[in-house]
This record gives C-alpha cells, sequence and structure tokens, in this order.
C-alpha cells in the first residue's frame, strides 16, 4: 500500500471509491462551483480549517465526502455565509422545491454539496411558515447522485438516504411549526 501524503485525507465517495486530496483541492473544487458567492479568501481558510479539523485534531486520515461537506457547512454559516440563492416557490400554505434541480445544481461535487444545500432549502421554506414543504423529483435526483442510468440498488439506498436526511433536518429545526414533509 502506498502511503499517503501527510498534506492529504482520503475522501469516501458513496459508490466505495476513496480521492486523495489536500486542503487546497478541495478549495479549488468549491471555488469552481460557488459562481461568486463566496470570497475565494475566506473559502480557502474555512476549508483549510476543516481540513486542519478532521486531520490534525481527530487524527483521521480518511472522511466521508458527507461528513466534510457539513462541517464545512457548519464552519461557513458560522461566518454568515451561504452558498445559494433561495429557489423555492409556492403558497403561503405550501413551499415546494425541485430535488433534480437541487442535484443538477451541484452536479460536479455530487454528495458535497447537495446536502448542506439541501437543509438551506428546507431551512428557506420553513422561514415562511408554510403547512406543507414538498419536494417533487426524489427518483431523478437519486439516480443523478448515485451515478447511475438505470435504477439500481443503490439509487434505492441514495432515495432513502435523502428521505432519512430531510425529516432529521426537519425534526432538527425550531421553525417547522408542525409542518407537514411530502417528498416525491
Amino acid at each position: 500500500m502506498i502511503a499517503l501524503q501527510s498534506d492529504h485525507l482520503l475522501f469516501q465517495l458513496t459508490n466505495g471509491e476513496c480521492v486523495p486530496c489536500s486542503a487546497e483541492m478541495i478549495t479549488i473544487e468549491i471555488a469552481g462551483n460557488s459562481e461568486g458567492f463566496l470570497d475565494p479568501e475566506t473559502l480557502r481558510h474555512a476549508a483549510a480549517s476543516v481540513f486542519h479539523y478532521f486531520k490534525v485534531e481527530l487524527e483521521r486520515e480518511s472522511v466521508t465526502v458527507g461528513e466534510f461537506a457539513l462541517a464545512l457547512e457548519k464552519a461557513l454559516h458560522g461566518l454568515g455565509m451561504t452558498l445559494y440563492a433561495d429557489h423555492s416557490v409556492g403558497d403561503g400554505e405550501t413551499r415546494e422545491s425541485n430535488l433534480d434541480q437541487i442535484a443538477r445544481e451541484n452536479a460536479e461535487n455530487l454528495e458535497l454539496f447537495f446536502f448542506p444545500r439541501l437543509r438551506d432549502v428546507l431551512r428557506a421554506q420553513l422561514r415562511h411558515s408554510p403547512r406543507v414543504v414538498r419536494f417533487r423529483g426524489l427518483r431523478g435526483c437519486a439516480k443523478q447522485l448515485a451515478g447511475a442510468q438505470r435504477w439500481s440498488a443503490r439509487c434505492e439506498r441514495m432515495q432513502e438516504q435523502i428521505v432519512d436526511y430531510l425529516r432529521e433536518c426537519l425534526v432538527a429545526e425550531p421553525e417547522q411549526n408542525e409542518c407537514a414533509l411530502v417528498v416525491e
């Protein structure tokens, strides 16, 4: 086995593959997809801090993309930053978003930005105090995130992961106000 460079972490993808990345590589990938929403210098420091947290403080050699994305989301949120605008629509009773569209926004990074973005969309919808929050396009989104042309067991697992994640996020939000969640 080849030794991992001291300034790299192994990023575990959903397909089981592990990719070695440095903090700088992560920053470049994120900056390329943030479309000017973030100051590159601030982004570089936030990504380096999260990278340091996993590599030095937790003494980890590998991390899942989801773990890193969640930690980076928290770091950026602590700085008062968000990556995307609110694309949800709806009347006062129902707020609606398209999961396919959210996945397409993050097509290059798949899960790296998808789950944090999903949480941001849910929070934006809940600010309107709706009775129902609806997410459409689950099947297509799961196929895209799984990298599949046809429906498979991997797509099924991704679909369940998305629904479970939305449920957990809804329960964790103080603005939920007995809101119903519909995922189609």
